[in-house]
């Protein structure tokens, strides 16, 4: 019996494209549908939730594992349930592997300072995945059934390896996945190692890749339009006085 994209816990975007909010830290993942493969968008901020995202997007793919992980920026709360992916191609944007590359302890600390439980903090940090796959343009997946998914790298911004996932199609509106380029539910965060003179020209960017139609998926919060996404970058730019 076919389930629904409601019924596997997910919320749909367009056809064969989904996210799903994941609950205390309101992370969004989400997921793409292809004939005989299957993306998901950010892993969230430990095991158990990467394993959550694992089985429902399973359901949604007929059983068949999840091919293709795409990690947008390398905080804990997108990148701690890679591990639960196990097989899956593993994709961000070039020089996440360093940051993932140093034991993950920076990332421990933050998951622990935030809340997280720090022995599933721990677990998660000593499994972190590197990606395999290091995107310094733009790069392309095909997952069969006409599902094309562009990947780019349009960072720096809110972290020095901002990597957004666009969906397009000729019967939908394209979908951005942009990370925490955008966020809806709280003011965007700018950490120690965010780089706020490139911010909004990221956010160019994303505006670029999706145009006005699109449907933009923030790293938190609820999916807006293009007029929020222009609006965010120009509250950004006059924030950290760039242009």
């Amino acid at each position: 019996m076919r389930v629904t994209w409601e019924e596997a816990g997910w919320e749909e975007l367009t056809p064969h494209v989904g996210r799903c909010r994941l609950p205390v830290w309101d992370c969004t993942a989400g997921l793409v549908v292809g004939e005989g493969a299957a993306l998901v968008v950010d892993a969230g901020s430990g095991l158990r939730e990467g394993s959550l995202l694992r089985t429902r997007a399973q359901r949604l793919a007929g059983g068949g594992r999840v091919t293709h992980l795409a990690l947008t920026h390398p905080h804990f709360d997108h990148v701690f349930g890679a591990a639960a992916f196990a097989g899956a191609e593993v994709f961000a944007a070039v020089g996440v592997e360093r940051v993932l590359g140093g034991g993950g302890e920076e990332l421990r600390a933050d998951a622990v300072r935030n809340g997280a439980d720090a022995g599933e903090a721990a677990e998660a940090a000593d499994l972190l995945v590197r990606p395999r796959h290091l995107v310094s343009g733009e790069w392309t997946l095909d997952l069969g059934g006409g599902r094309r998914v562009l990947l780019a790298n349009v960072g720096p911004g809110h972290t020095g390896h901002d990597l957004a996932v666009l969906v397009a199609g000729p019967e939908a509106p394209g979908v951005v996945f942009c990370g925490d380029l955008v966020e809806e539910s709280g003011e965007p965060q700018a950490g120690p190692d965010a780089v706020p003179s490139h911010w909004p020209a990221a956010l160019d960017r994303l505006l670029d890749l999706g145009g006005e139609d699109a449907l933009y998926v923030p790293g938190h919060g609820a999916v807006v339009d293009a007029a929020f996404v222009r609006a965010q970058r120009d509250a950004l730019a006059r924030r950290f006085g760039v242009s």
